[in-house]
């Protein structure tokens, strides 16, 4: 997926500590280290780990030499999967802590020499996400439905596997309040995004690039070959996936 240039178009990118972001090869020999937030560091004795405990420990994790940590998904969630049921791109899980935190924990990484990727799920939201609550209330055909993929039917794309057999009986689900079925690969309350609406991608591409202006050297993208649905497909073989 092309994210719009920063320099072309005019945006600044956060420059701190010992980071040339600059480097556009960093990754090639990247030492990168994966934690889970929740699970990492507990600074205030909630039982829940947080960003202030994950700065506490930057140090032991430098001289374990290295240079990347990537988070898992941090975002205000049902926590239904996880944290990789979405319901607001754009802030803290509050369990983890602040916005503000979030900036120091990237300053202080920076500062000892370690870039920070991120964990963004792009396929699927939380059904409690806003603009899941706004698609099933609003008109079939609307551009506040058609952020997500809709059917009067739940036969569309037989082809396509059932990822979680154990829960999921269909990769559609009826929405009462929308009188329609709506698409998701993955568990029932994570609805799929609709990619061939320019502005879901519009709006995804904005997301990114808060997160990279804040400081964030890279984002890892979940669930990828799903972005796109087409007929005669499994819905992850598609050549419009092959854009993004």
């Amino acid at each position: 997926m092309n994210i719009p240039n920063p320099k072309r178009d005019g945006a600044t990118f956060a420059v701190t500590g010992g980071i040339d972001r600059d480097q556009g090869d960093w990754y090639k020999d990247a030492v990168i280290y994966q934690l889970h937030i929740k699970a990492f560091m507990d600074s205030n004795g909630d039982g829940i780990g947080d960003f202030a405990g994950l700065m506490q420990r930057l140090d032991y994790v430098q001289e374990l030499g290295v240079t990347a940590i990537w988070l898992l998904p941090f975002y205000p969630s049902p926590l239904r999967d996880d944290g990789y049921d979405i319901a607001d791109y754009r802030s803290i899980n509050p369990s983890y802590g602040a916005m503000r935190d979030f900036k120091a924990f990237v300053t202080e990484a920076h500062r000892r020499g370690i870039r920070v990727i991120t964990e963004l799920v792009i396929n699927h939201t939380s059904d409690q996400h806003p603009w899941f609550q706004k698609a099933r209330h609003a008109k079939p055909g609307s551009a506040a439905r058609d952020y997500y993929v809709w059917s009067d039917t739940d036969e569309k794309w037989p082809e396509t596997r059932i990822i979680f057999l154990d829960t999921e009986k269909s990769n559609w689900t009826w929405d009462a309040v929308a009188g329609a079925y709506y698409w998701h690969r993955f568990y029932s309350h994570q609805p799929d995004l609709n990619f061939d609406n320019p502005k879901v991608l519009a709006e995804v591409l904005k997301v990114m690039r808060m997160w990279l202006e804040m400081g964030v050297d890279g984002l890892r993208l979940d669930a990828i070959p799903y972005l796109v649905e087409r007929d005669g497909t499994k819905t992850r073989t598609c050549p419009r996936r092959m854009m993004f």
